[in-house]
């Protein structure tokens, strides 16, 4: 079957290749992938850039729903046929305080579908039995590839962050990420504000058809100006940064108010500058976010699945895995929003 391969380390190295079908071993099933989502961390990936485990040669992608096309030896609560989609912690060590009480997202063992084990930028993949979550029969493939991002999502805004009815939130950076970061919290009573530049003016747009309260060009009004307008000069509750620019985070922090709380999203790709002193004078509470738990997907697709959330409208662009290149430049470049890509016969 034709793939995805990040086959070496470095820069680049990626390219479409023949490899062998996979089969399912015991307690693994295997799924025939409809659609697959392109993540940032893909192109961390592609630019090797990221401090997740990548271990070349390896097919990447790991955004994606599909049917399970076989199971292997042991699996009885999955069928050929079964509509699915699945998490990316495919392994950890299950032993540690993490996994114990179940953020094994944040064990040290853990490796990830589509940087250690192969992914879903291909015809098929195999994942673990107690990975696959039941994909309902209301949500298509289109939306089901964006579950996983809408659960590391939910991990982050519903387990890490504590938002109440009437606060106001600002959300920076209006991609793919963010607009389902704003309707996650507009879900809990939030007043959401997206902030986002002079490229972002089609995705502005689409954060109000979504649901946000307001939207601001930064490049265009003064954020501090408008945030304490809004506030009547108290600041913003919560802070929800996913545009992974270090000039948003360092603004963000400047808007947000006393004691109040500020989460990381979006990835950076490399060390940044920040006022730190801001965050002591203020004594805000700080956190970061990565991947999922079992609970975040449970949420997620409950909220796509009453309606909270609508993940369909923020896919922009298809294309086959063979036009990865394509997807890959206009991802790097804020065309479009969110870029799907769907498997090719051999």
């Amino acid at each position: 079957m034709k793939a995805l391969v990040k086959y070496a380390k470095g820069n680049g190295n990626m390219e479409i290749r023949d490899i062998d079908t996979p089969v399912p071993g015991p307690g693994m099933v295997k799924i025939e992938v409809k659609a697959a989502g392109i993540c940032g961390s893909d192109l961390h990936i592609f630019h090797d850039d990221i401090d997740i485990p990548v271990k070349p040669p390896v097919v990447t992608g790991h955004e994606f729903s599909g049917v399970i096309a076989e199971v292997g030896e042991g699996v009885t609560q999955w069928k050929p046929g079964d509509r699915v989609t699945s998490e990316t912690a495919f392994s950890y060590c299950g032993k540690c305080v993490y996994c114990i009480t179940g953020f094994y997202n944040l064990c040290n063992e853990r490796r990830t579908l589509g940087y250690w084990y192969n992914g879903a930028f291909a015809k098929y993949t195999v994942v673990p039995q107690e990975r696959v979550h039941a994909l309902p029969d209301s949500i298509d493939f289109i939306s089901g590839a964006l579950l996983e991002p809408l659960a590391c999502i939910t991990h982050a805004v519903l387990e890490l962050t504590v938002i109440t009815a009437g606060d106001f939130v600002l959300v920076g950076g209006p991609g793919a990420i963010g607009l389902a970061t704003m309707q996650v919290a507009k879900s809990q009573g939030a007043t959401v504000i997206v902030s986002g530049t002079n490229v972002d003016k089609d995705r502005l747009a689409m954060a109000k058809e979504l649901g946000a309260d307001y939207t601001i060009n930064v490049q265009e009004e003064d954020l501090q100006k408008f945030i304490g307008s809004l506030t009547k000069g108290r600041g913003v509750d919560v802070v929800l940064e996913c545009s992974g620019v270090a000039r948003a985070a360092d603004d963000a922090i400047k808007v947000i108010k006393k004691q109040g709380q500020f989460t990381q999203i979006g990835l950076f790709g490399k060390p940044i500058a920040i006022d730190f002193e801001k965050i002591c004078y203020k004594e805000l509470k700080v956190t970061g976010s990565l991947g999922s738990r079992w609970t975040s997907w449970e949420k997620a697709i409950q909220l796509v699945e009453m309606g909270k959330v609508r993940t369909k409208p923020l896919v922009s662009h298809q294309f086959p895995i063979t036009e990865w290149e394509t997807a890959f430049k206009m991802f790097e470049t804020k065309e479009g929003l969110k870029l799907v890509l769907t498997p090719v016969e051999d």
